[in-house]
């Protein structure tokens, strides 16, 4: 049932500006070219051999969604505007448009075992230059992913208390949203995580977040799974208050995976209701057309066939619990190899053609 991706992988309530005022265009296009081309150098966007589509990207850059309507920045040189640029110099305009509503939308940035600090540092100033939060994932708990696709993580709990404190040194005083560690606590729940090191695994969560919450204009969602997964909320209440969701903003449903929204609404605020009526976040990414058809893929979870995106990112949801629809997993990156797919958290064109096509069919 997991359905992360491998590290490094690049897989809500409104705020001012902290200095007051918004920096002006001119001064923030500068700025933020500059930084965008330092954090590609030193790999925060890819590979730095992979910088092939970097002045096109940027030529054509997605623009940043109203503050109104969804706080978080959209990178203007991820995976998918770099796929938009190569479609485009290749006159393949019709697949451009395609992922080009990947590219316009803001999705989380995913901080694994190498190299948080510089990464968290320059997401989050890349973010602030054009007045807008940065979305960040944690994904380095010991043990990660039960040895499956996106098994690694940090060799032990001194390890990740290292990497959580040059991470959280490289978000300081600037505006971020943190998804913390997907599926360390449903692993935990489903027994996947071997019983000696939960009592771990809990120390590490709770120190996470409350560091996290020590920063000035920092929000941290637990992750808590999909009500595919851990089916019964009652199962998952006692886990997320013992890794400290009393002193974190929520908890986050449906990271990485295909559940509907309507149906994490629902178990969301059953589950809401066993932890003091915390709200939450909904990964929306993929969600478009529900989960695979059939039960007889123990695997349903890993690329599946015809599977669309979803709602696109907003704080306006409409309910007081549901804090935001996000695209916390990258769309057109795959979860693993399997059904043909690349390893965990690479780019794969084709299923990001597939997300968006399927979105249109959806919606017409």
């Amino acid at each position: 049932m997991c359905q992360p991706a491998a590290a490094p992988r690049a897989r809500g309530c409104r705020r001012g500006h902290p200095h007051g005022r918004r920096p002006s265009a001119r001064r923030a296009l500068i700025a933020t070219g500059a930084l965008l081309s330092l954090l590609t150098l030193s790999g925060c966007f890819g590979s730095p051999k992979d910088d092939s589509g970097h002045h096109a990207a940027l030529a054509g850059r997605p623009k940043q969604r109203p503050k109104s309507t969804i706080p978080y920045w959209v990178n203007p040189d991820g995976s998918a505007a770099r796929q938009v640029a190569a479609y485009r110099r290749k006159g393949a305009d019709d697949e451009a448009r395609l992922v080009q509503k990947i590219a316009e939308q803001p999705v989380a940035e995913w901080l694994g075992v190498d190299h948080p600090e510089g990464r968290a540092r320059g997401f989050t100033k890349a973010a602030d230059q054009v007045d807008r939060d940065a979305l960040l994932v944690f994904y380095s708990i010991p043990h990660r992913d039960c040895g499956q696709y996106s098994k690694g993580g940090a060799v032990d709990g001194d390890a990740y208390r290292a990497w959580l404190d040059r991470a959280v040194r490289g978000i300081g005083d600037r505006r971020a949203t943190v998804i913390l560690e997907p599926d360390a606590l449903p692993h935990v729940v489903d027994g996947c995580t071997p019983k000696r090191f939960h009592a771990e695994r809990y120390d590490l969560l709770t120190g996470a977040v409350d560091k996290l919450k020590g920063l000035p204009h920092t929000k941290v969602y637990l992750d808590a799974g999909n009500p595919h997964w851990i089916k019964d909320p009652r199962r998952m209440a006692g886990p997320l208050k013992r890794a400290g969701i009393g002193k974190a903003d929520g908890f986050a449903l449906n990271t990485s995976n295909y559940q509907t929204t309507r149906d994490n609404t629902v178990y969301g605020k059953r589950l809401s209701a066993l932890v003091g009526g915390k709200p939450f976040v909904i990964d929306t990414s993929r969600n478009g057309n529900g989960p695979a058809p059939g039960k007889n893929d123990p695997q349903a979870w890993c690329n599946p066939k015809g599977r669309a995106l979803g709602e696109r990112p907003t704080t306006e949801t409409g309910d007081r619990l549901v804090d935001a629809y996000l695209w916390i997993k990258r769309p057109g990156e795959s979860d693993g190899t399997c059904k043909g797919g690349p390893t965990a958290g690479r780019w794969w064109p084709r299923y990001a053609l597939d997300l968006a096509r399927n979105a249109i069919r959806r919606a017409g």
